[in-house]
């Protein structure tokens, strides 16, 4: 992105970027449950976005299991304009033309 914002990321993204990086990592669904010490069902319902809620505990050992962290930091206090939006896009897509 060529923005400073960031949109906030929600419990199914949380779940994507984790699946993503369990598969990176060659570990099953199963291996990584037990070594972040949470279910096996916690996990798969996170991965598949069926998950309502889930402690921070649990998501940070799992996190932790697979080398990744949370962070925190401060918005920008504003979101982005549907030019922004626009531009945005259209940069990305200038990129795409110049490979």
């Amino acid at each position: 992105m060529s923005t400073n914002w960031m949109a906030p990321i929600g419990l199914s993204s949380i779940g994507e970027e984790i699946a993503v990086r369990r598969k990176t990592l060659g570990l099953s669904q199963a291996a990584l449950a037990k070594q972040a010490k949470v279910g096996h069902s916690t996990l798969d319902a996170l991965e598949n976005d069926r998950l309502g809620e889930l402690g921070l505990s649990k998501i940070i050992k799992l996190l932790s299991v697979l080398g990744m962290e949370l962070k925190i930091q401060e918005t920008s206090g504003r979101r982005p304009t549907l030019e922004e939006l626009m531009e945005e896009d259209h940069d990305d897509q200038g990129l795409d033309r110049q490979r």
